[in-house]
């Protein structure tokens, strides 16, 4: 199993942040809560801010821990952490994903969500 951490990311108008995953990767094309794989030794708060940062060129906040998920994939399992994060800033240079979003929390059902994100929702 997988232990990945996702931020459902916040600006200050309300918005969440949502990220396409880019050809070539896993899950291309799907949404996401972005975030990644926690590595040993990492608090998951060290490994959300870290993994953010290196995705996104995003700095956040990290707040409380809402939720999990585990899903089984065809080929792996994984288990998904959810923390509520605040947006700090970005640069938005993009190495995982080739799209994003900041949409209203009700907007999130019209995107294409990856499958272990899905569940995730409630806790917007």
């Amino acid at each position: 199993m997988i232990t990945v951490l996702c931020g459902i990311i916040t600006n200050y108008e309300g918005k969440i942040f949502l990220a396409r995953r880019k050809p070539g990767k896993s899950m291309a094309g799907k949404w996401e809560f972005p975030g990644g794989k926690l590595e040993e030794g990492e608090s998951e708060s060290e490994c959300l801010k870290r993994e953010l940062l290196e995705e996104l060129g995003m700095e956040v906040i990290v707040h409380e821990r809402v939720g999990e998920n585990v899903h089984q994939y065809p080929s792996f399992q994984i288990r998904l952490i959810a923390y509520r994060c605040e947006l700090v800033s970005a640069t938005y240079e993009l190495t995982d994903h080739d799209a994003y979003v900041w949409v209203q929390p009700e907007e999130i059902g019209q995107y294409d969500l990856a499958e272990a994100d899905v569940p995730l929702m409630l806790y917007i």
